[in-house]
């Protein structure tokens, strides 16, 4: 038998899509975000989602 070939498995796969709309603001502001960091905007509006963390009510 041949070896498997492809992608290998990730430890933290990226299933679940979200789409939203932005106005020319928020879009501004996140393509200057992501051109002074150089990361693509799934990335950042990642980064973004993480700092609400601590306004979670518990």
């Amino acid at each position: 038998m041949s070896p498997r070939t492809g992608r290998p498995p990730i430890d933290n796969p990226k299933s679940e899509r979200i789409t939203v709309r932005l106005g020319n603001e928020e879009s501004n502001i996140l393509n200057e975000y992501c051109q002074q960091e150089k990361i693509e905007r799934a990335e950042a509006i990642r980064r973004g989602i993480k700092k609400l963390v601590p306004e979670l009510k518990k």
